[in-house]
């Protein structure tokens, strides 16, 4: 980490600590969730969702099979390793054959046209000198 006070590491690291992880306490480096989440709300979506969806990111960029599933039916694919919506939101998944893919969560109140979104993520890869 370098010294200056505006640091753009991705995970800040308070005095120069290390952290480390003990190997094979991750069963299954590809499982997009540690746990079963049942989302109650927009609030829990807008605070735990984007980590969980930023591993789908990295799995489709490395994971076909799962990149076709997700592609086809997001919220099953989410669904079918524990991860459940409120029942006013659903995901759209966007530019599934592009470099950057596009994840959308909307929510939609019933016998309503309106579509909120609530929160979305995209893959991007930047290349640096």
């Amino acid at each position: 980490m370098t010294q200056d006070k505006q640091s753009k590491s991705l995970i800040p690291i308070k005095n120069n600590e290390v952290a480390v992880v003990k190997a094979g306490n991750n069963k299954d480096p590809l499982n997009i969730s540690e746990k079963l989440q049942h989302f109650k709300n927009r609030d829990e979506v807008k605070k735990f969702l984007p980590d969980i969806l930023g591993r789908v990111l990295a799995r489709i960029w490395i994971d076909s099979e799962f990149r076709e599933e997700f592609s086809v039916d997001p919220q099953k694919t989410l669904e079918f390793n524990g991860v459940y919506l409120p029942e006013d939101m659903y995901i759209e998944f966007q530019k599934p054959n592009s470099d950057r893919p596009k994840i959308v969560v909307y929510q939609q109140r019933p016998k309503s046209k309106f579509k909120l979104r609530v929160l979305y993520l995209q893959l991007v890869m930047m290349a640096g000198r």
